[in-house]
């Protein structure tokens, strides 16, 4: 095998489907990229472990086709930090030669053999515009579980009606849902996937910047467990999480006596400020009055701290307690210049939400239900 490419476009590459290789690989093939090099003109590198599969195409000046697996992630090491020129890659006896400049480098061929086969993607589904998806999975995958107490809390739950999708995230403190449009390949797509909400955003995130994301998807359950993601000439595929989700959207109020609309960066410095002498998982306090909100933490012979910030209060004053962090989570996820509180009582879930102006509308696209904390009076 030997090959010419671009720098930048081989870094790129390396890079990106390098990106998932666990750390410690159950088998040590699974630390490699396995490179395909085309008497077509493309190179096609790809990366698996089981459970993510990640594969992109790329031009190249091939002179010898052929198939070698080097160690992912120092190939990415030395992919980067090469000069600014053309990059020649060979396979000679059992070392694959990297020179780029007076740089050169001898990788140790792996047994390409012992590779696994990467699963074959799902037939595409349908597309979804890319920065609108990438905001949304960050927008819900916050609120997705960090541990893996209860490994189907990690997930994401994607629902797709038509060309309606709702995406949802719990950790049991704090829910988001989120629900966007996208273009099926049928009107009558329906399909149901819980997504390890890592993968997801490392997906959206890496996907994102491409003007238009296919997603593909089996039967309504996932078909064979897997969904895969495309954009230009990069592929990835994961496995789904297995088990029912929690029917979690009856936590939203059905009623709402109490809303506060408030300057969403107003709100985030003053909590940040407050929160500073608030002790690890001690939350801070909110009076909602006419006109403003009261943020303050700590209490006797504690640090405390307080900071009044503008707020328009519609029904009841309330005051209600929060973990600092899972509301700025929440007000860091609304992408609004207000956020909209709406409150039943102080025991009850709040439900937060974005607005434009002061005066305006709520977005209902994207909700965030925050559990409250209980507080000595």
């Amino acid at each position: 095998m030997k090959f010419r490419v671009e720098r930048d476009v081989l870094a790129e590459a390396v890079t990106w489907v390098a990106r998932g290789l666990p750390a410690r690989p159950p088998v040590p093939v699974l630390a490699g990229v396995l490179i395909e090099a085309s008497d077509e003109g493309t190179i096609t590198l790809s990366a698996f472990d089981y459970e993510v599969s990640a594969k992109v195409t790329v031009a190249a000046d091939v002179s010898t086709p052929g198939t070698v697996l080097v160690l992912g992630r120092l190939l990415a090491d030395i992919s980067r930090n090469l000069p600014d020129r053309p990059v020649d890659v060979s396979a000679e006896g059992n070392k694959v030669q990297v020179t780029c400049g007076s740089s050169r480098f001898s990788l140790l061929l792996m047994p390409a053999d012992d590779y696994p086969t990467l699963p074959s993607s799902p037939e595409p589904s349908g597309s979804i515009a890319g920065d609108v998806f990438t905001q949304a999975v960050a927008q819900v995958a916050i609120a997705a579980d960090k541990g893996d107490t209860l490994p189907i809390l990690t997930g994401v739950r994607m629902e797709i009606d038509g060309e309606k999708v709702t995406l949802l995230a719990t950790d049991r403190y704090r829910l988001a849902m989120r629900e966007l449009t996208w273009h099926p390949s049928a009107t009558d797509a329906s399909h149901v996937a819980l997504i390890p909400a890592r993968t997801l955003s490392d997906t959206a995130r890496a996907l994102g910047a491409s003007g238009s994301i296919e997603l593909a998807l089996g039967g309504s359950a996932g078909g064979d467990g897997l969904i895969g993601f495309e954009a230009g000439q990069r592929r990835t595929t994961t496995r789904l999480l297995d088990g029912e989700y929690p029917k979690v959207t009856s936590i939203f109020p059905s009623s709402v006596d109490t809303e506060a609309v408030i300057s969403t960066a107003a709100l985030v410095e003053a909590v940040k400020r407050v929160s500073l002498v608030a002790e690890r998982n001690t939350p801070i306090r909110l009076k909602f009055t006419d006109g403003q909100v009261t943020i303050e933490a700590g209490t006797g012979d504690d640090a405390q701290a307080s900071e009044a910030v503008e707020s328009t209060l519609t029904g009841p004053e309330i005051e209600i307690a929060f973990n600092p962090h899972f509301l700025l989570d929440g007000l860091g996820a609304v992408g609004t210049a207000y956020s909209r509180l709406s409150f039943t009582q102080p025991s009850r879930p709040a439900v937060l939400s974005g607005q434009a102006e002061p005066d305006g509308e709520a977005d209902q696209s994207y909700r965030y239900v925050l559990m409250p904390v209980r507080f000595a009076s």
